[in-house]
């Protein structure tokens, strides 16, 4: 763990994680310090920044990259506690003899997209405050067809892919989490693509499919998927049973309780542990997690919170949630999928990987937010639900000169099991969530 002291700040991040190209990770910090958030905006890539300066403190991520704080008591004053788990941050205070000040509701997630400024002047500490550094125009690819968005989305997913590669994951092999779905499907086909491009041997590549039970629509598609570009022979499907799937133990790992991310990222944790047990070496894993939310596809009608206006009137819901100035925002967590990507991210770090969701880069969700959603279905919910299909195929084909087969939405967490074993794995109740977590420090605060 590297731990920094700085005046009364505790950083327990861990700056090698973040994946900057433009700049070396200190450079970033010292941009950072200056809470611009023009400056902020152009670092190049996934990251959680800590910048001190006296008593003010800075936080900016991505939403690749999670970061969490906490604010101590000391008899000197106030210390602020950084880190990117919960569990982490309890941890160093049982250490310090400070876990009677310690309750998990009392931490907070840092927003994707935002500076958060923090400043230690006593008890008690005021609220931090948040400046937007990510503000991508809204509606800029009006008049252009699909296909030219297509090719504008697709292009700039392939570049920072295809960065990825040459920066990152220059050497070993590379596992997709793949369904045979939109998203998957796109990513798996573009670093095909950007492989051959720097003329690497796309052998590098696995499609990793999980099948639990030997049940579950995916492994199917996938195999249909990939047989029908003649590129069959890259998947390799992982058939778990069903004991070996633990919600309650995912939830632990991913240290949150909304139903429909613990769900996901329990047949996530199971898929790279599989991949982990036979293969103890892997390292790079790359998924399609932010394609849903970039295209905004998700069933509208299964949220009684949501009607087609909420989510094509606000921009970045999905990615954001409601907002930080709204009554909805969570005080210990942040909204949408700046909250939610835990469920990839953490799976992921605790087995050993280092993943990668392109999709969730702001210079790609910049281009699907230029998307002129509300023009181009008219306010109809089946034309929002296919034109992410049409947008990502046609860029496909314009990046690749490949046919990307789609098929009808489905989530991952409902893909690779049957539905019978999908209800009797998890409880029916959302309150069982939360109860679960409340559970892991119920001796604590």
């Amino acid at each position: 763990m590297n731990t920094e002291y700085l005046s009364k700040v505790v950083d327990l991040t861990e700056p090698h994680k973040n994946i900057i190209y433009n700049m070396s990770v200190e450079e970033a910090r010292k941009i950072v310090s200056t809470g611009d958030p023009e400056k902020v905006r152009t670092i190049d890539g996934q990251f959680a920044l800590v910048a001190t300066r006296g008593k003010v403190v800075r936080i900016a991520r991505s939403i690749g990259r999670p970061i969490r704080y906490f604010i101590a008591k000391l008899i000197d004053g106030p210390c602020l506690i950084l880190a990117e788990r919960i569990d982490t941050i309890h941890h160093y205070l049982v250490q310090e003899g400070l876990d009677d000040q310690f309750h998990p509701s009392y931490t907070r997630m840092a927003p994707a997209h935002y500076v958060t400024k923090i400043e230690l002047l006593g008890c008690p500490d005021p609220n931090p405050t948040y400046t937007r550094f990510f503000t991508p125009q809204r509606n800029q690819l009006e008049g252009q067809s699909k296909e030219q968005i297509g090719a504008l989305y697709m292009g700039r997913l392939y570049h920072e892919i295809k960065k990825w590669v040459q920066h990152q994951a220059t050497e070993g092999p590379i596992g997709v989490s793949f369904s045979g779905g939109i998203d998957s499907g796109s990513v798996f086909l573009l670093i095909y693509q950007a492989l051959l491009d720097l003329g690497e041997s796309p052998s590098r590549l696995k499609a990793f499919t999980l099948s639990v039970d030997q049940q579950g629509s995916d492994l199917n598609q996938a195999r249909e998927f990939l047989d029908s570009l003649g590129l069959g022979h890259f998947l390799e499907p992982l058939h778990i049973s069903t004991v070996e799937l633990d919600w309650k133990q995912t939830l632990k790992v991913v240290e949150d309780y909304k139903p429909l991310d613990i769900q996901s990222a329990t047949m996530n944790y199971a898929l790279l542990t599989a991949i982990r047990a036979k293969y103890p070496h892997w390292k790079f894993m790359i998924d399609g997690d932010g394609g849903d939310e970039n295209l905004k596809d998700y069933p509208i009608e299964e949220n009684p919170e949501l009607t087609i206006k909420s989510v094509l009137n606000n921009p970045l819901l999905y990615q954001e949630g409601w907002g930080i100035d709204s009554m909805k925002h969570s005080i210990t967590y942040s909204g949408g999928l700046s909250r939610g990507y835990m469920r990839s991210y953490a799976p992921a770090d605790t087995l050993g990987f280092q993943g990668f969701s392109p999709y969730t880069l702001p210079n790609v969700i910049e281009i699907a937010e230029g998307i002129p959603f509300i023009k181009m279905t008219n306010w109809d919910h089946e034309a929002l639900y296919q034109l992410k299909g049409e947008i990502v195929s046609q860029g496909v084909k314009v990046i690749t000169g490949l046919d990307m087969p789609v098929y009808s939405k489905r989530r991952f967490q409902h893909g690779v099991a049957s539905h019978k074993t999908f209800q009797k794995l998890f409880p029916g109740k959302d309150l069982t969530y939360r109860k679960e977590f409340q559970a892991l420090y119920e001796q604590a605060g």
